[in-house]
């Protein structure tokens, strides 16, 4: 053992016995056609015969999405490019924190119990999770994660309102700015975002969006990266944004869908199909910060 495994047990400030010298994290791992991913804790472990998440103590110099990434390849054999991380919510226990990270299957997993931290593992109808005997705190946890279970943060993006929104010289190039803008929102992908910063509340959330930025005029040809989605406008920029919102709402009701502009006309158009609005400004300082 090295002194950045993280093992060993500490005291919060509620005087509750914790795992993890540096706090802890769990993979709330969902397939549409299966349920969520529990395990049933052996006998021997702490808090042992109850079902709660893959997950275990971080490493020091881990995010929890890696170490709950990483928890869950070596307790249940699921592979880091099957999961696509969608949010994470943390529980501060005042000196500990608890990191749930809720991702969704890219492609089918083969779950297995690999070590003997494990009893058995089972993929379970999220409304049936309540009636199993769960880990003290994952059971406290689990209304407000159920509430967020399989959704996502869309953010769609008024590419002319954003760069229009600073004088910097956009106008001279405006397919240049369009560009840089993508590259910001590609970090922003990586990174993410906290929910208070996107109007969605609760200040133990964080969400890694999905990024679909809406492009029109000189910065029509401007090309996709990995990570960002662009849409070159088919008529004019504000309908065509109102029609990304309209498809992500169709194809996805359940999600988080926020269109950044400034445009008070299309701020009424997207409110009214059930969009939420973010500032040039505040996404620029996302970026930026």
């Amino acid at each position: 053992m090295t002194p950045d495994d993280g093992d060993g047990f500490v005291y919060c400030e509620r005087g509750h016995r914790h795992w993890g010298l540096y706090g802890a994290a769990g993979l709330l791992l969902t397939d549409p056609a299966r349920g969520v991913l529990l395990q049933h804790r052996a006998w021997w472990t702490h808090h042992g015969e109850t079902w709660a998440l893959p997950g275990g103590a971080r490493r020091g110099h881990e995010s929890a999405c890696q170490a709950a990434t990483r928890e869950a390849g070596e307790e249940a054999a699921v592979p880091v490019s099957a999961v696509r991380p969608t949010a994470e919510s943390v529980a501060d226990h005042g000196g500990w924190t608890y990191t749930t990270v809720l991702a969704t299957t890219r492609h089918p997993v083969r779950e297995r119990v690999v070590n003997e931290e494990s009893a058995e593992l089972r993929w379970v109808p999220p409304g049936e999770v309540a009636s199993f005997p769960l880990h003290r705190d994952f059971a406290v946890a689990w209304p407000a994660l159920l509430e967020q279970l399989d959704r996502e943060l869309v953010l769609v993006v008024d590419a002319a309102n954003v760069v229009g929104s600073r004088p910097d010289g956009w106008w001279r190039d405006r397919a240049g700015a369009a560009e840089r803008l993508r590259d910001r929102l590609s970090g922003l992908v990586h990174t993410g975002v906290r929910g208070p910063d996107v109007g969605l509340g609760d200040a133990g959330w964080s969400w890694w969006p999905r990024v679909q930025m809406v492009v029109e005029g000189q910065a029509r040809d401007v090309t996709p990266a990995d990570d960002v989605e662009v849409v070159s406008a088919v008529r004019d920029g504000d309908s065509q944004i109102v029609e990304s919102v309209r498809k992500a709402r169709d194809a996805r009701p359940e999600d988080h869908v926020v269109v950044v502009t400034a445009d008070r006309e299309l701020r009424s158009r997207v409110e009214a199909e059930g969009a939420g609005v973010l500032g040039p400004s505040t996404l620029l300082n996302l970026v930026e910060g």
